[in-house]
């Protein structure tokens, strides 16, 4: 058999059967099944696409769960990622319509709670990016930004202080730095505290924690240790710091309670480690410092889980009940009085004092005579 000649634009086949001239023509099959697919999309094609997806995922529905505290803790979620994603100037408006006080000097603000202070990692957005906003809203488009003067936990809500100039804020700093405000806080506890009010002095220090991801944690760094029964001292830790916390049980019930913490020192995350570790009561919440943080999520005892309404796998979700209640600033500048700050619980803390059968005390009407108060609205 003649070998096949080459030719264009196919091959000329000469065998027995095939009459001479007969042409045959290769077809090759594309690799995709579809051409298109090898093709760039278009700026215009790619913007519908974006778009299509965009439009799926705002008509996706999350189920709605039946139970009223489980669609407040579903709500807190969202809230919580909504403020990440909100216009600067959207939450400077919302700060100040929970201004507590303002005046020459100073201005006092109800902190939401999931909203940090100041940026980092994974924070888009923060009090200290709205400062410039929040200044003109309240005093024209040539105002300075606002300064702070302290700072909060993300989850930690309550009354904060800003101060127009920043020798005020200086000042004020000050003030915190050697301890002359008065600073109170409220807390869910779980289990109850023992005794019912005390001082836990107990110095603090910061250890780098291993595990999947290094990070670093607070935990105590006790004077004094446990030896066979009996109380032996041991080194100082050189790194520790004083940290000093004052409690008072204020209800109470079997399982759990509203403990008010007055901070005598000013250490990170001091009154959490004091609560989990000092006392054995971590705060209803706190997934960073609490026995069971090791383990698994938060573990909650059977009665405390039916009472909020909720089941172990979303104890995950439970936000921090630790609240900044009172502020008293003693007099500084003009004001010749000191300022008493107070500030309402927000909603889910109160709803959490309701199911777990916690009573709100009385406030105390010796302390309104003598110092000027001031309230903001629930949040």
């Amino acid at each position: 058999m003649a070998a096949p000649r080459l030719g264009a634009p196919g091959l000329r086949l000469l065998s027995r059967n095939s009459r001479p001239g007969r042409l045959f023509i290769p077809r090759s099959k594309p690799f995709c099944s579809s051409a298109t697919t090898s093709r760039p999309l278009s700026a215009q094609r790619l913007a519908e696409k974006l778009r299509a997806q965009k439009q799926e995922q705002k008509t996706k529905k999350i189920p709605v769960p039946t139970n009223p505290v489980q669609r407040r803790v579903q709500e807190l979620v969202r809230f919580t990622q909504q403020l990440q994603r909100v216009h600067p100037n959207v939450l400077a408006k919302e700060l100040s319509r929970g201004i507590l006080h303002q005046d020459k000097d100073l201005v006092v603000i109800n902190k939401p709670y999931g909203l940090p202070v100041h940026g980092g990692p994974g924070v888009q957005l923060c009090i200290t990016d709205v400062l410039p906003i929040l200044a003109k809203m309240l005093r024209g488009h040539k105002a300075e930004p606002l300064h702070l003067c302290h700072r909060l936990d993300k989850e930690t809500t309550g009354v904060m202080v800003l101060a127009w100039e920043k020798d005020m804020a200086h000042q004020v700093q000050e003030l915190f730095r050697t301890r002359q405000v008065e600073k109170k806080y409220w807390a869910i506890t779980v289990r109850v505290p023992l005794p019912s009010a005390g001082v836990v002095d107990i110095p603090i220090v910061e250890k780098e924690v291993q595990g999947q991801q290094q990070h670093h944690k607070m935990t105590l760094a006790p004077g004094y240790r446990m030896d066979n029964g009996k109380m032996v001292k041991v080194r100082a830790n050189r790194n520790a710091h004083v940290a000093v916390t004052q409690y008072q049980v204020l209800s109470s019930t079997p399982s759990s309670a509203l403990v008010e913490l007055q901070p005598i020192t000013g250490i990170k995350h001091q009154l959490r480690v004091h609560l989990s570790f000092g006392l054995d009561c971590p705060i209803l919440g706190d997934h960073k410092y609490s026995d069971w943080s090791r383990l698994a999520p938060q573990k909650l005892s059977a009665g405390t889980l039916k009472k909020l309404g909720l089941q172990q796998a979303k104890a995950r979700y439970i936000p921090l009940h630790l609240h900044a209640r009172q502020l008293v600033l003693p007099a500084l500048g003009s004001r010749t009085e000191e300022l008493l700050l107070a500030c309402k619980l927000p909603r889910f803390f109160a709803c959490s004092l309701h199911r777990l059968g916690l009573e709100i005390p009385n406030q105390d009407q010796s302390r309104d005579k003598e110092a000027k108060r001031v309230e903001a609205p629930s949040v």
